[in-house]
């Protein structure tokens, strides 16, 4: 395996661009055997809008003439908007940025793995194929999200070299920061990579935080000019929405959160990264401690503050990658597959073959899961917005939780009901009375929503259901179907 990775390892930009592009055409493929070509959740819709509205209106908004600060990231909703502007079919761009970040991706953990082992240069080339069929990779690729951008950010931090490209480790993490919030946990450690390299100059330091302010400054200035906080409103209505979730014990939300990596491949990788950790601090090569330290740094941020667990932990996906590198290093220390020991050689090709085997099952689950998520946001937000725009007036005030198809095919006025571009009603996000106040003082029309969700708002409201999607799929997953119904403001 080793000398037949060697030979593939002349050529990897061209074997992660071929990975890359088969994984995503699968995915595709898979959605569209099911009858649907889209995206496999709501928020995708809402970057595509303000991608759409920036191209086309020059406004950073959700609503045109509204500008808004409802977009997590600002970097993404940039890169979709150029796609607008050049007239290329939004779908096609999507999914080729997806399919590109894939492959950066799987070259920049190649990169990781020369950077921390020189030697293993077949292990980094099977890091770099692990990318590309990891199946949250794969399926964040397709999924019309930054995932994949923000996780390319941050391998790059810990790529490129310290100090002769400090200015650029700055900038990458300055665009992380520009596709998540959360990109501002990587600061400690460029501190802590500084620190390691013996650089005790200031001007690599300067050079450094002249990268990352150049793009972290104007990033403040443009969420002070929308909506007079530092930080997007998704950053605050996320953790309103979900708060009732931090009161879980601690060890609890660590557990659930920082399960979702594993689940596939990676678990097999866990003893090679613990064994990689282990070596590496009896060698003292601490280098190979901040990458694994910045994911246990993502997993706590996130416990801590925004414990969710849905989309298969799409929050923590950026971990993953990290993850595949430390781990397919780990694996080249360990595992010796022609040993002349039959135990070791014995258990290190069961080990490797297992590897395959799961990564490759979990890869067609994967496509199968997108296929079916991909199906429910077409037969539930993207049908219901269809309807808003066929059946009701011009001028009418639709309010929604889950804003982002209607945004973009509904064609009318929003509230938004989770806060990203209302964030009026974080302050009380999750009570329905005064929801429904809200919603009267706002001059609702309609109100567009699943009504498990707000049981006590749509509990009056049945002999008001004005549409009802009727789709198999969402019941079938365990969910059910959305409804529009007509909302009466009271005096």
């Amino acid at each position: 395996m080793s000398r037949a990775l060697g030979r593939l390892g002349a050529r990897p930009g061209l074997i992660f661009i071929s990975g890359a592009a088969l994984s995503v055409l699968a995915y595709l493929a898979a959605s569209a055997a099911g009858g649907y070509i889209g995206f496999p959740l709501d928020d995708a819709w809402i970057h595509q809008t303000y991608a759409r509205n920036l191209a086309t209106l020059g406004q950073f908004a959700f609503i045109p003439g509204q500008p808004s600060a409802g977009s997590t990231s600002p970097l993404w909703t940039l890169v979709l908007a150029i796609g607008y502007l050049a007239h290329i079919e939004y779908h096609v761009w999507t999914y080729a940025l997806g399919a590109a970040l894939l492959a950066l991706n799987a070259w920049l953990a190649y990169r990781l793995v020369l950077r921390l082992w020189p030697a293993a240069s077949g292990a980094a080339l099977a890091a770099g194929l692990l990318v590309c069929f990891e199946w949250h990779l794969a399926w964040s690729a397709v999924s019309g999200m930054e995932t994949l951008l923000f996780s390319a950010c941050v391998l790059a931090v810990f790529v490129l070299d310290w100090p002769a490209q400090a200015g650029l480790v700055g900038a990458a993490a300055g665009l992380a920061v520009l596709t998540r919030p959360d990109g501002l946990s990587l600061l400690p450690f460029i501190a802590a990579r500084a620190w390691l390299a013996h650089d005790r100059s200031w001007r690599s330091g300067v050079r450094a935080a002249l990268g990352f302010g150049v793009l972290f400054v104007p990033y403040l200035g443009l969420n002070y000019l929308l909506s007079g906080t530092p930080w997007p409103n998704t950053f605050y209505a996320k953790q309103a929405e979900y708060a009732i979730l931090r009161s879980l014990p601690l060890w609890t939300r660590l557990g659930r959160v920082g399960a979702l990596p594993f689940i596939g491949a990676v678990v097999l990788l866990s003893p090679a990264i613990v064994a990689a950790a282990w070596r590496a601090g009896r060698s003292r090569q601490w280098e190979v401690w901040l990458p694994l330290g910045w994911v246990l740094a993502l997993i706590g941020a996130y416990a801590l503050r925004l414990p969710v667990t849905y989309q298969y932990g799409r929050y923590v996906m950026p971990a993953i990658p990290v993850l595949i590198a430390v781990g397919m290093g780990g694996l080249a220390q360990f595992a010796r597959p022609r040993s002349t020991e039959l135990m070791i050689r014995v258990v290190s090709r069961a080990w490797l073959a297992a590897l395959v085997v799961v990564g490759a099952a979990f890869w067609l689950e994967g496509a199968i899961r997108y296929r079916a998520d991909v199906r429910i946001i077409d037969t539930e937000m993207v049908a219901s917005a269809q309807w808003v725009a066929g059946h009701t007036s011009a001028g009418s005030l639709v309010a929604a939780h889950d804003i982002g198809a209607l945004g973009y095919f509904g064609g009318r006025e929003v509230l938004d009901m989770a806060g990203l571009v209302s964030p009026q009603v974080i302050p009380f996000i999750r009570d329905e009375t005064r929801l429904a106040r809200w919603l009267d003082a706002s001059g609702a029309n309609y109100l567009m929503t699943f009504p498990g969700w707000y049981p006590i708002l749509t509990a009056p409201l049945d002999r008001q259901r004005l549409y009802v999607t009727g789709a198999p799929y969402s019941p079938a997953d365990g969910g059910e179907n959305m409804v529009v119904y007509s909302w009466a403001p009271k005096p």
